[in-house]
């Protein structure tokens, strides 16, 4: 495999709806829930959609797509926290501090190309754009697989904990609030 990950950018918006397919990620969603919450459920597939792709359209790019060659095999949506408002509506994800931390909400790897490391890649690229835009932590919002069979859009906490992202806070057992501190925030 031949894994490149680049931002989302409006030229590759193409490969983002071939990676998410006709009926888009997860129930439609078009990682629109962290910023509209429940809601995206209540509208057309195909308004998520145009509000992603709005957003893209806008800049700056709201997450990372990765490449195995041309194909798009996995998606990461990475911004600020501010910028996904629906998480401090959710109590078990309400805020652990005023620091100002980029989220990695949503994951999403092709079917047949799971189990093979790029979620980690993701992971591992999001740290590298966050640091570069200057900030001082990435949080994550994973499942804890070994207290809730569920699967998920957000990754498992394994995964962060083997990226190096720590356990700052949990509201509720089942889905820690993971942290990975890029620079000091003296």
């Amino acid at each position: 495999m031949q894994l490149k990950i680049r931002p989302l950018t409006p030229k590759l918006w193409p490969a983002l709806e071939d990676l998410f397919g006709e009926l888009g990620a997860c129930n439609g969603c078009w990682c629109m829930y962290w910023r509209i919450g429940s809601t995206y459920k209540k509208q057309p597939r195909q308004k998520n959609k145009a509000a992603l792709r709005d957003i893209v359209e806008q800049g700056p790019p709201p997450g990372l797509i990765a490449f195995d060659g041309k194909l798009p095999v996995g998606w990461c949506q990475l911004t600020p926290r501010d910028a996904l408002p629906w998480l401090d509506r959710v109590w078990r994800l309400r805020r652990v501090d005023d620091v100002p931390v980029w989220s990695i909400s949503c994951l999403y790897v092709r079917k047949g190309y799971r189990r093979r490391g790029i979620t980690t890649a993701l992971i591992e690229a999001a740290l590298y754009a966050a640091k570069k835009a200057g900030a001082p932590a990435v949080e994550a919002y994973p499942l804890d697989a070994e207290l809730t069979p569920s699967g998920t859009g957000t990754g498992y906490a394994s995964t962060f904990a083997r990226a190096g992202f720590e356990i700052v806070a949990r509201h509720t057992p089942p889905r820690p609030i993971m942290r990975y501190k890029l620079q000091s925030n003296s």
